[in-house]
């Protein structure tokens, strides 16, 4: 098992890890305390929650299983070699447990508060449904030979493609209504510093260990950050250059309407109209 060469460049990728995770673990708390301000989850897109509890999910099962499976561990270094450190961190670990019972808690949101005409997609449940069938199939796969570096991996590469297919929708959906309410931003610039901050820690890595195995051992985070990056930056450009909160095309009030706004005793201040 290979250890750290400088002491200086451990404590660097400590940090960055356990920054990475804060900028990732915060990022879940302003949807959560919009929805909850609103009392309604309307703009926030269904079928991207449902995905992200599949992504999240996914992640775990990879993380956990490397960092405390032994067994797990040996076959990694049997494939990438005895000199080389488990790309997996303490951060990795706490960072998927808490994002699942994040995720978690915006379903029950979703489930008691205000939600419009908003559901979830058929597309949306039918792709979980494969997902999780392939994982199943993979798993007996894998129990004869007992080939579990490889299963996790497919949980790996599962969360990646959950990843990509996660936002789409919240993207999509934004275009659509021409506005970003209902999805908070402050979320989307916490997750885009996590994501700087995940690269700045494998990287920190490779420098120590003199070898990028740690990025192609662990495929799964390297596009994780990528990804989360890319449409970072397009929800981004949606909220403060395309459209921006608050933005929505409204119709304007017809004559009839104006004159009826002003005379209700329920308007006494019209603004804006």
């Amino acid at each position: 098992m290979a250890s750290w060469n400088s002491i200086p460049l451990e404590i660097t990728y400590q940090v960055f890890g356990w920054i990475a995770f804060l900028s990732w673990a915060i990022a879940g708390y302003p949807q959560i305390i919009l929805n909850f301000r609103r009392k309604s989850v309307v703009g926030l897109n269904f079928d991207f929650v449902v995905l992200n509890i599949t992504k999240h999910s996914s992640y775990l099962i990879y993380n956990a299983t490397l960092y405390f499976s032994s067994t797990v561990q040996k076959q990694y270094y049997e494939k990438y070699g005895f000199d080389e450190m488990i790309p997996v961190a303490a951060n990795d670990v706490a960072f998927s447990t808490h994002a699942v019972i994040l995720t978690l808690v915006v379903l029950c949101q979703i489930a008691i508060y205000e939600r419009g005409d908003q559901t979830v997609s058929k597309i949306s449940l039918s792709i979980v449904a494969v997902v999780w069938s392939i994982a199943g199939v993979c798993f007996f796969i894998a129990l004869p030979t007992h080939s579990w570096l490889w299963l996790i991996s497919v949980f790996n590469l599962i969360q990646v493609s959950m990843t990509i297919i996660k936002y789409t929708p919240q993207a999509f959906m934004n275009f659509k209504r021409k506005n970003t309410d209902g999805y908070s931003i402050g979320g989307v610039l916490l997750d885009f510093s996590g994501g700087i901050a995940n690269y700045a820690q494998m990287t920190v890595q490779s420098i120590d260990q003199n070898s990028w195995v740690n990025f192609s051992g662990n495929i799964g985070k390297l596009l994780l950050a990528f990804v989360s990056i890319l449409f970072d930056l397009i929800f981004m450009s949606q909220h403060f250059l395309l459209y921006g909160a608050g933005r929505a095309i409204i119709p304007s009030k017809t004559s009839e309407e104006k004159e009826a706004l002003i005379k209700s005793d329920n308007h006494p201040v019209l603004e804006n109209v």
